[in-house]
């Protein structure tokens, strides 16, 4: 079972530095720094924002509009590390 738990820890850091991918990489495009036209950094954009639209898209509808600042990745973030914190502290002790 911990063996589990280890996975989905993993799972969570990796979906963690997606997260944070994505937010570097809408900020570059955002200030034009990368071509949004070029083929392999459109692909990127595109896989990064499919793993991380389903998550975010509830937090923004729930969110109020704050215009052009989007607060959504930070707030699943602080979801994620919650979950960690909880996995952690309360389900791995007790698993034998």
């Amino acid at each position: 079972m911990r063996a589990i738990l280890d996975v989905i820890l993993l799972i969570l850091d990796l979906y963690v530095w997606i997260i944070i991918a994505s937010a570097i990489l809408s900020w570059l495009f955002a200030f034009n720094v990368v071509n949004p036209r070029n083929q392999f950094v459109a692909t990127i954009g595109n896989i990064l924002y499919q793993l991380t639209e389903p998550l975010l898209r509830p937090i923004r509808r729930v969110m109020p509009n704050l215009g052009a600042i989007d607060i959504s990745p930070i707030i699943l973030l602080l979801g994620i590390f919650l979950l960690q914190r909880i996995i952690v502290l309360y389900l791995y002790p007790n698993v034998f």
